[in-house]
Formats: structure tokens, sequence, C-alpha cells
């Protein structure tokens, strides 16, 4: 399959840097894409007039992933605009960089805050949207989910120390779903290193630098490499569920 044409893609936290690039390379590729977005409404809605047309309309609608009830009215909203979800991108997520020796500022609000959001709402996204990627298809194709991860969770070098227990929670609810939603629905981990969004950009240049140095490519992940590992798993590794994919430049070799 090298074409998404006629597919829907949902895609939590898209109007991040992360999940704008997600976005932009789902619908390059065919789909109709629902930018889903908490807070950054604006941006998402921008960015769903922006992409190419679909089969398809795209549409922003937003989706904090805390909030079951509010992720319940997203899936009622796709099923009766589209019809169907074959894709959900779990990209939503939060963090605050927070010495790891410092186990004082790591307080139990932002402990709470990294957990609801990076591990409870990608397993809620799923539990509301189950039914429409479980859906059987004349073409028989399977519903995917797509978690976004990070190296965090091998390493455990990364903003905080929940961060990195998040993510590795992450990647092992990945593994779980996969074999709970089999054979309907495919669930991977996408585990980018260090990206190089506008955020990271605005950073000190050198804690940029050093971070690259330490990869053996010597350079930060590009947003567009992470967004084609999420096409790749939906066009190609068809035969995939239950895998982490990195997209790191071997930083874990270093």
């Amino acid at each position: 399959m090298t074409t998404l044409d006629g597919r829907v893609a949902v895609v939590t936290g898209g109007a991040g840097g992360i999940g704008e690039a997600i976005c932009r390379g789902l619908a390059r590729a065919g789909c109709a894409v629902v930018v889903g977005y908490n807070s950054s409404e604006g941006p998402a809605q921008a960015l769903a007039a922006q992409l190419p047309a679909a089969l398809l309309p795209h549409m922003a609608l937003k989706a904090p992933v805390t909030d079951s009830s509010a992720l319940a009215a997203l899936a009622d909203t796709v099923q009766r605009s589209h019809g169907r979800c074959d894709i959900l991108v779990n990209c939503a997520g939060t963090t605050r960089f927070v010495a790891h020796a410092d186990l004082d500022a790591l307080d139990d609000a932002l402990i709470d805050q990294i957990l609801s959001t990076n591990v409870r709402g990608p397993f809620a996204a799923v539990r509301a949207l189950r039914s429409l990627l479980a859906a059987p298809h004349a073409d028989g194709s399977t519903g995917l989910v797509v978690n976004i991860s990070s190296i965090a969770a091998v390493t455990a070098m990364g903003s905080n120390v929940m961060y990195c227990a998040s993510k590795a929670a992450v990647d092992n609810m990945t593994k779980s779903l996969a074999r709970a939603l089999a054979p309907q629905v495919r669930v991977l981990s996408v585990s980018p290193g260090l990206a190089d969004t506008e955020f990271v950009k605005s950073m000190d240049p050198g804690w940029r630098d050093e971070q690259a140095s330490r990869t053996p490519l010597r350079r930060l992940a590009r947003p567009e490499e992470v967004a084609a590992a999420v096409v790749a798993a939906a066009t190609h590794l068809t035969f995939t569920t239950g895998a982490v994919i990195p997209v790191d430049g071997g930083r874990p070799l270093a």
C-alpha cells in the first residue's frame, strides 16, 4: 500500500512541532486528517486549512487527551462527519525540564500531569476510537494506532525522571494493546530522539549542539523524519504490530 487515499487519520497534539509534520505527511499520502488540539485551536484550524486536499475533508477538533468525555465526543464527530477512522496517532504529550537528582522539584502535580497526559491520554484515545479503528473495510485493511514515544524510554535520559518513565510505559502499553486489539487493529510506537522542532531551536545552541554530538549521526531528528516513520507504518509495515520503531540516529549506541 503506497497511498492512503480515502483513509481518515486522527492526530492528537496535531498542532505541535512533531504533530504538524505528521499531519502534513499523512495528508500528502492521501489521508483526510483530523488535527486534534487542546489549547491551540487557531494553529490547528490553520493547519487543517493548509493541508493538500483529500477525498474527505480535513478538520480540526478539540482533543484534550485527559478528558475522556471530550474524546468520546471527538469520536462521535468523526463517525458522523467521515464515517470511519483508520489511523490514530497519539502525539499529545507534556513535560518540563527538571534535573533528575532534584526530586523535590518533580512535585506531585507535575507527576500527575505527565502521567495523565503521556500515559493515560493515549490509552483513553484508543478506547474512545476503538470501534472505528476496528471496523471492517471492504479492502481488508486493519486499523492502526501509532504512539509517539521517545528514546528516553530506553536511555532513561530526558527532560525529567517521570517523563522517561512515562515513555517507557507507552512502549509497554503499545505491546499490550497490540496483543489485545489484534487482529483488527495494529499498534506501534515511533520513538524519536531529540527532534529539532521550533521549540528546540529556540533553546541554547550550545546545548543543542552537545545533544547532536552525542548521536552517531551527529544531528538531531527532523520532525519530517518522525512523520515518515508514521506514514511508513501505515503504508509499508503492514505486517508489523507491537514494535517500537526508533528514529534516533543511533543514540543508544553512543
